[in-house]
Formats: C-alpha cells, sequence, structure tokens
C-alpha cells in the first residue's frame, strides 16, 4: 500500500485539526502520524488506528533544535520512504517540505492554514517571508484552506498561482456537524451547564472559543465587554447600545493562555481573573456544552487561515461576529449568518454586540441560518472527498 506521512509540529494539530482524516485515508494510504512527542501523538495513534513517530520540533524559532529536528526529518523518511508527504502548520511546513526535497519524495504536499508573519515587522518579517517561499519553493503543491488566504499568498509573492488550490470550500477538515449539533443538548442539560458555570437563564452569553492571546482579539473584546457594563449613565457609550444591555452579558472564555508566546495586556488580564461577569473555563476537551448555552459566539482573531470554531459555532446553531479578515469573512456572510467588523476595532465590536442584545429579532434570524449553511458549504466529508480525490491525481507518477 501507499505510504503516506503527515507532519504537524505538535500533537494536538493531528488530534485535534485533523481528526477522523487519518483513519479516513488508512482506507487508501499507509498512513504514519509525525509529530512532536507527547501524550497526545500516542492519542492519535490510538483513535486513528495508525502508526506514529516522534521528532522533536520547536513551534518558536531556534536554528540549532530546527537544523537537529530537519537532521531527523531527513533520517525518518529515508527510513520509510514514503510516495506523499503533507505537513501542516508552519514550523512543520518548512522542515517536512525541505527534508522531503532533499529526499527527493515525488509527492511534497503542504496545507496553510495561517500565516503567523502576518504580524511580523522589520527584519522579523523579512526573515520569515523568505522561509515561506522555501517552504512552497520545497512544495509540489500547495494547499491555502481559504480563498483568502490564497490572495494573501500571492499578493505577497511566496509562489505562483500553478502551485495553489484551495480545496473544496475551503478548510483543512471541514465539520463534523452530527458530532456539532444543538439537539444533542435537552434544555434540562443546558440549564445545568449555565448552572454549574454561575450563570442563570436570563443572562445574555457571548463566548469566544481559542487561545486567549492577542492575536486573537482577547484585548479589543475584553475592552469592548467591560464598556458595555459601563454603558449606564454614559451617553457616548450608548450609542448603539441599550442602558439594559450591559446589565445581563456575560462572557465565557473557553481556551487556554499561552504567556510565552503571545501575552495579553496585563489590564486584560486582571479583568479575566476578577470580573465576576467574565467566566473563563480554559482549555476544554469537548467545547460542545459551552457553545449549546451561549448567544452569540464572538472571534475577533487579527489573522486566521480558516477558523474551525466558527464552524462549530454555526453548526451549533450559533450566529457570530467576526474580524474581516480571511477565512472569517468567507465562513460568514453579513448579515445572513452573523456579522463582520473591522479587526482591532473595539468600539465596533462593542456596538455590534449591542445590535445583538438589543434585536432579537435579528439575532433569531441569524441563528436560523447559521446551521444550515455550514452543513451546505463545509461537511467533512466534502473535504475528505476532496483532499482523497487530489492525493489520486499522483497515483500513477
Amino acid at each position: 500500500m501507499t505510504k503516506l506521512l503527515r507532519i504537524t509540529t505538535v500533537p494536538v494539530s493531528l488530534k485535534i485539526l485533523l481528526k477522523g482524516q487519518h483513519r479516513y485515508f488508512s482506507n487508501y494510504y499507509e498512513v504514519l502520524g509525525v509529530s512532536s512527542p507527547g501524550k497526545g501523538l500516542t492519542e492519535v495513534g490510538t483513535a486513528e488506528g495508525i502508526r506514529v513517530v516522534s521528532v522533536p520540533m520547536e513551534r518558536q524559532v531556534s536554528l540549532v533544535r530546527d537544523m537537529v529536528s530537519l537532521i531527523r526529518l531527513i533520517g525518518l523518511i529515508r527510513r520509510e520512504k514514503p510516495f506523499i508527504v503533507h505537513t501542516h502548520t508552519p514550523k512543520a511546513g518548512t522542515l517536512g517540505m525541505v527534508a522531503a526535497w532533499l529526499c527527493a519524495v515525488p509527492v511534497r504536499m503542504h496545507t496553510v492554514a495561517g500565516l503567523p508573519l502576518m504580524e511580523a515587522v522589520g527584519a522579523k518579517r523579512k526573515i520569515l517571508d523568505f522561509v515561506e517561499k522555501i517552504t512552497y519553493a520545497c512544495a509540489t503543491r500547495v494547499y491555502p484552506n481559504s480563498y483568502g488566504l490564497q490572495k494573501i499568498i500571492l499578493d505577497n509573492g511566496y509562489t505562483n498561482v500553478h502551485k495553489l488550490k484551495v480545496l473544496a470550500n475551503g478548510s483543512s477538515n471541514g465539520i463534523d456537524t452530527e458530532y456539532f449539533c444543538p439537539a444533542l443538548y435537552t434544555v434540562d442539560e443546558k440549564k445545568l451547564v449555565r448552572q454549574s458555570l454561575g450563570l442563570s437563564e436570563s443572562d445574555f452569553v457571548f463566548v469566544f472559543v481559542g487561545r486567549l492571546v492577542k492575536d486573537k482579539g482577547i484585548n479589543e473584546l475584553v475592552e469592548a465587554f467591560i464598556s458595555m457594563k459601563s454603558v449606564v449613565g454614559s451617553e457616548e457609550l450608548r450609542v448603539g447600545c441599550s442602558e439594559s444591555a450591559g446589565s445581563i452579558c456575560k462572557l465565557l472564555l473557553v481556551g487556554p493562555e499561552e504567556p510565552e508566546l503571545d501575552p495579553l495586556e496585563a489590564n486584560t488580564l486582571a479583568e479575566i481573573r476578577n470580573n465576576k461577569d467574565i467566566v473563563s473555563v480554559g482549555w476544554q476537551a469537548d467545547v460542545r456544552p459551552y457553545l449549546a448555552i451561549a448567544n452569540v459566539l464572538v472571534f475577533p482573531s487579527y489573522r486566521e487561515g480558516f477558523p474551525n470554531v466558527v464552524m462549530q459555532a454555526g453548526a451549533m446553531g450559533l450566529p457570530a461576529i467576526v474580524t474581516d479578515i480571511n477565512g472569517c469573512n468567507e465562513i460568514i456572510v453579513e448579515g445572513e449568518n452573523g456579522v463582520i467588523v473591522p479587526v482591532k476595532d473595539s468600539v465596533a465590536l462593542r456596538r455590534k454586540m449591542c445590535f445583538f442584545m438589543d434585536n432579537n429579532a435579528e439575532l433569531m434570524r441569524m441563528a436560523a441560518n447559521a446551521r444550515p449553511m455550514i452543513v451546505n458549504r463545509y461537511e467533512q466529508h466534502i473535504v475528505w472527498e476532496a483532499l482523497l480525490e487530489e492525493y489520486k491525481r499522483f497515483d500513477n507518477l
């Protein structure tokens, strides 16, 4: 059977972002999962029924450690002799594509699910631009997981249009709409979840799911939320927001902090930890209960590839407030299943949050649209079948 290596920098990407794909492709290929060592990698092997191999890789730049990782990947590829190497995530993409090219692997695929370098400036940006070009040069095909991301790649001259392809309607893995389904949670179950979080039935809950870091717009989200709570008595803040809005809204944060990579501002952290109207539950293996009890998803990220959480929330029947960035502005159609605001604009964010609280008819209309719009465009097997077709294009090489 043809051997397929799939490489990510850290195990959670294999485990969560690509969940289910490995088992599916095992019906057609001998799949080997490669990532940094850890419990999560072992869990991938067990859950997906594939062989896994660990190769230490650092998410941050470390020339010495990166060279060691490259050498280990070269050794692994020479031993395994795969026909296809498919990489995901930035560091694994660069190391995996260079190693596969040096080993003359026939098919070298790289999926781009975001460009962290977009927030870099100066010399660092130039170095990262160069590394990105090297990654794409070593790949036979590059797959941006959104049309917006494809445009960014072309605008920056990282590669040519003939090497790029967006599969299906975008996304790296699509969405399992049977797993993310609001019908799985009864009214009583949702009441119990709210009670466990100290939320009342009348509370209007805005939910964010993701890493609690600067690049996800958490500073602006907390600022917008605080200004909503301060709306009473302030004519300036009351623009676009009723006085009653601030009294019943809650902010639910689902995700871990990453202070070593992208720390939040000190005042933001203080609010998260001390504000009784902000509930932070940390990383959760299953985010569905939190989406099930929320009213609106708020996702003010600075950059994305194709955000899974926006699809997940939509499948759970939630309208969303997202920023005008690639991926987000493809999943959300303005005024249909959510609204779009400028990046890093806490005032615009607050006004749209108030809009949903003060316009129940619009809230309910967009909520009713949310799930069908995800099911029709991003059902998981649509993405898997498109990728399988792409793999099989190279079977006769």
